[in-house]
């Protein structure tokens, strides 16, 4: 059994929660709305000021379909979440001549290559640049993470150096360079 599907989600006041006939759930807080399709095996209900999520009694030995419930549950928590609260993630630039800059919704990024790389920047992210920091923030959890990760891999954290792009609260373990003589 799911632990985590079988806790309800509770709905703060300013949110409203509505499931469609076709399997649609959709948040909206303060003008930020989020969609999202659940799989056939749950079936999402709204009890007034809480979600609740549940499988039939028969897919109770299926491991996938618990799989789906405990995942859908937490879904429209972190849906829920967002439009409330919101996602952010902050990244760093390290290396001398490296920097982020912005240009409408473009993510223009100097990391030591002879050309300058160009991210365009999904809808429903915000993205900031101060100094050689980036705060990508948004209402959806998977935008914001999936975009972060994205920038991220343009430019990994070395370990010898420290040059490269790396959460803010990351930690990258340094490494010693070779020994020159004995």
């Amino acid at each position: 059994m799911s632990r985590i599907g079988k806790k309800p989600v509770a709905i703060p006041s300013g949110v409203s929660v509505k499931v469609g006939a076709d399997r649609k759930v959709v948040v909206e807080a303060s003008g930020k709305k989020l969609e999202m399709v659940h799989r056939p095996e749950v079936s999402v209900v709204v009890d007034g000021s809480a979600v609740s999520v549940a499988i039939d009694e028969k897919d109770h030995d299926n491991r996938a379909v618990r799989a789906f419930w405990g995942s859908t549950r937490a879904h429209i928590a972190n849906m829920i979440n967002g439009v409330t609260k919101g996602y952010e993630k902050v990244l760093e630039v390290n290396g001398v001549g490296w920097g982020a800059t912005l240009a409408g919704n473009k993510l223009n990024l100097k990391l030591g290559y002879a050309n300058v790389i160009t991210k365009m920047v999904p809808a429903g992210v915000n993205v900031a640049v101060e100094k050689n920091q980036i705060k990508i923030s948004g209402p959806d959890k998977q935008a914001v993470g999936q975009f972060a990760a994205e920038v991220r891999a343009l430019r990994k954290p070395e370990p010898y150096n420290g040059k490269g792009i790396k959460y803010l609260d990351e930690v990258i373990r340094r490494k010693e360079g070779k020994a020159f003589g004995s």
